[in-house]
C-alpha cells in the first residue's frame, strides 16, 4: 500500500508545475512576489488537499501510523525535489532556495509542507 502512495507522490510534481503556470499566468502578472507566493501557497494547498483527500478516500489507509509514514515519505521527496530540481535544473542558489522558509520574511511555502506531510493522518481520520 505505502508504495501506491509513493507513485501517487509523482502527480504532486504536476499540481505545483501547474500551480506556479496558473500564478505566473493570472494574479503574479498583477502583484507584487510577494503576494503573488502566498495566493500560491493557499491554491496549492487546496490542490493539494482535494488531491491528498480524493487518494485517501478512494485507496484507503490501514492506520494513522501508514498515514504519518506517507505524509513523511512525501515531504522528503518533496523538499527533495524542490532543491535538487531548483538547483540543478532551474539553477537556483542554494540560498534562493532556502529563502522560500523564511516565516518571518513572508514566505509561506512550510505550510504547503505541512499540508502534504498531516493531510494523509487528517483525511484517515475524516474517512475512516
Amino acid at each position: 500500500m505505502i508504495s501506491r502512495y509513493i507513485v501517487a507522490w509523482l502527480p504532486m510534481i504536476v499540481i505545483g508545475i501547474s500551480n506556479g503556470i496558473l500564478r505566473e499566468t493570472t494574479y503574479g502578472k498583477y502583484l507584487d512576489e510577494l503576494r503573488a507566493h502566498q495566493i500560491s501557497t493557499l491554491t496549492g494547498i487546496l490542490f493539494f488537499s482535494l488531491y491528498i483527500g480524493t487518494l485517501v478516500y478512494f485507496w484507503g489507509l490501514e492506520s494513522s501510523g501508514q498515514a504519518i509514514t506517507i505524509g513523511l515519505i512525501w515531504l522528503l521527496l518533496t523538499v527533495g525535489f524542490e532543491f535538487l530540481f531548483g538547483h540543478f535544473i532551474a539553477g537556483h542558489s542554494w540560498s534562493r532556495l532556502g529563502q522560500d522558509y523564511n516565516l518571518l520574511a513572508g514566505r509561506v511555502w512550510i505550510f504547503v509542507l505541512l499540508v502534504i506531510t498531516f493531510a494523509p493522518l487528517l483525511f484517515y481520520q475524516l474517512f475512516s
